[in-house]
């Protein structure tokens, strides 16, 4: 398969609709991640936040419209759709560790099943990345045993582990106690500056403003404003996005 040019988005989303029943969570849906770039998608609950993250790996099935990762549209399954996803980082807000598998397993099983790369060269990466996000110290413990923030830093090392083009993070420090909510974002801030493409749901302004290229704010299952964090936060243009900032600004 042809590497896509430079200029292809890394992330395309076309007309994407999808209903749980009869309620509409994703509406005609058109969105352009440009590889490097960091979106951060905010919005009240039930705005279709999640959704639209789980549905770029096809975690979601969708109903109708199209997805690209790096100008290859998503397959429906099946063998190009556990490549696709290989290709595609996920940190999801409960870890989603294998609890019988120390964090070292846990990092190296998916470059070892699915990337084919040998053991030796699979732990010597995870080594590696779990320096980077600071608990290589942890390796041989089991998710039980760190904190929560380790084990978040842990699945973000486990995903990088795969060496993805994209990485998806759906509320990834919500679960966490409020003094280990930094140092998951501080990981999070590194990686954006190193230019990962990243599409980050999460209710951390702060982050928003601090590493993201744009904000997406959704409403009902609508992208409702797509700005620069600063046109953003500074002057919304939407009443729903006032509404949500003053709400959340004066917490």
């Amino acid at each position: 398969m042809a590497a896509a040019s430079t200029d292809t988005p890394m992330i395309r989303m076309s007309a994407v609709d999808k209903y749980f029943g009869s309620l509409h969570v994703l509406r005609a849906i058109d969105l352009e991640v440009p590889r490097g770039q960091v979106v951060v998608v905010l919005g009240p609950s039930g705005s279709g936040k999640s959704t639209l993250c789980r549905a770029i790996n096809r975690l979601e099935p969708i109903d109708s419209g199209r997805i690209e990762i790096d100008g290859v549209g998503l397959p429906a399954e099946g063998r190009a759709l556990a490549q696709l996803r290989a290709d595609v980082g996920m940190v999801f807000q409960q870890f989603n560790l294998f609890a019988h598998k120390t964090i070292l397993d846990n990092v190296t099983l998916g470059p070892v099943k699915v990337r084919r790369q040998s053991r030796d060269a699979a732990r010597e990466e995870a080594m590696r990345l779990l320096e980077r996000v600071g608990i290589a110290d942890q390796a041989e413990k089991y998710p039980a045993q760190l904190s929560g923030g380790q084990q978040q830093r842990a699945a973000i090392a486990r995903a990088l582990a795969m060496k993805p083009k994209v990485m998806l993070f759906d509320e990834p420090t919500s679960a966490l106690d409020p003094e280990m909510v930094n140092e998951v974002l501080e990981v999070m801030t590194d990686l954006a500056a190193e230019g990962m493409t990243m599409l980050v749901v999460t209710h951390e302004m702060g982050f928003a403003r601090r590493a993201a290229h744009r904000v997406l704010f959704m409403s009902d299952g609508e992208v409702v404003e797509d700005a620069a964090p600063e046109g953003f936060f500074g002057a919304p243009k939407s009443e729903r996005a006032k509404d949500f900032l003053g709400k959340i600004l004066t917490q």
